[in-house]
């Protein structure tokens, strides 16, 4: 805000303290109805944001309200979001939008709906607000119609493997939320595959439990099953691509690899990218077999197998 404004001129003794970051570090309620009230409607010189974009934030502004307070409009809001996303769907083929596909994909299901929290659905407008715009503009409008449906005699239809348990709708939950907060500092770590330690783990379980995504016992259950709640958020949030590379970069240091050996150290990168971690069982199955059917001994001599068995351990143990 340019304190030479002469809309922002008089409200100078809001606007200049609140312009350092230490002010905001302890904020009481009066501060609060200040900002609103002689700061939040003042002119910036913040380059305009995109429209799309503002429009999707107001959306899911709407439902977080919604959770908070319940309107019979939300299901027509959930519905909006549900067809954005599937048309951000038929344009996966473009990068930005295939880096955010899981998310995409599960927003479709009345599974994920189920008591979704105000904090997951902000993850959820700060991964995608700014791939609205990327939407074909032929295949933005919306039709509405109204017309009664006729229904004949109807049966239950058991579908297995179709419905999600709690422990899914936890998992597919904390995904969202944890994604939407990767600047985090724990979960920074663990994407870049720096050691955590005590002090971080108890802050993930924090950060967990106040989310809303699972109750205390439901955390608990991922730490038993993951070994540890480091190795369970790592397993949603991923292993950073560069990050990736250079604990692999450790193992190739000092070795002229062939054109096959780059490529299954390659798939490699991929999975961690996309798991976080890696059994070393894993190396003596698909895709890793498609390339050395009888497991990477027939790539790699048993020295360099022991050594990227280590790495692999390695990067476990620094999620641990």
């Amino acid at each position: 805000m340019n304190l030479d404004n002469f809309v922002v001129r008089p409200h100078r003794r809001w606007v200049e303290p609140f312009s350092k970051l230490a002010a905001w570090s302890d904020i009481d309620a009066d501060a609060w109805t200040g900002l609103a009230r002689e700061v939040a409607g003042l002119p910036t010189e913040l380059p305009p944001q995109d429209e799309e974009a503002k429009r999707f934030d107001l959306l899911m502004l709407k439902l977080q309200l919604g959770v908070l307070h319940p309107v019979p409009g939300f299901d027509r809001l959930r519905d909006q979001v549900k067809r954005i996303a599937a048309l951000l769907e038929a344009q996966s083929s473009i990068p930005a939008i295939r880096l955010q596909l899981d998310l995409i994909l599960e927003l479709q299901s009345d599974e994920w709906w189920q008591d979704v929290t105000v904090p997951i659905l902000e993850g959820v407008r700060r991964r995608l607000r700014d791939l609205v715009k990327l939407i074909e503009k032929g295949k933005r409008r919306i039709v509405y119609t109204d017309f009664e449906d006729t229904i004949g005699e109807h049966s239950e239809v058991d579908l297995p493997g179709f419905a999600l348990d709690d422990f899914e709708k936890f998992r597919s939950k904390a995904r969202a939320f944890l994604r939407g907060h990767e600047d985090h500092l724990a979960i920074h770590k663990l994407r870049r595959n720096v050691p955590l330690t005590k002090t971080d783990l108890v802050e993930l379980e924090r950060i967990l439990s106040q989310s809303g995504a699972g109750s205390l016992s439901t955390i608990e259950r991922a730490k038993t099953e993951s070994h540890g709640l480091g190795l369970f958020v790592r397993s949603l949030v991923g292993l950073d691509r560069e990050a990736a590379k250079e604990a692999l970069a450790f193992f190739e240091k000092g070795k002229t690899l062939t054109a096959s050996q780059l490529e299954f150290s390659n798939l490699i990168v991929n999975h961690l990218t996309d798991h976080g971690v890696m059994d070393a069982a894993r190396l003596y199955e698909s895709p890793f077999t498609d390339l050395a059917p009888s497991g990477p001994e027939s790539l790699f001599s048993a020295v360099q197998v022991d050594e990227l068995v280590a790495t692999l351990d390695a990067i476990r143990s620094n999620a641990a």
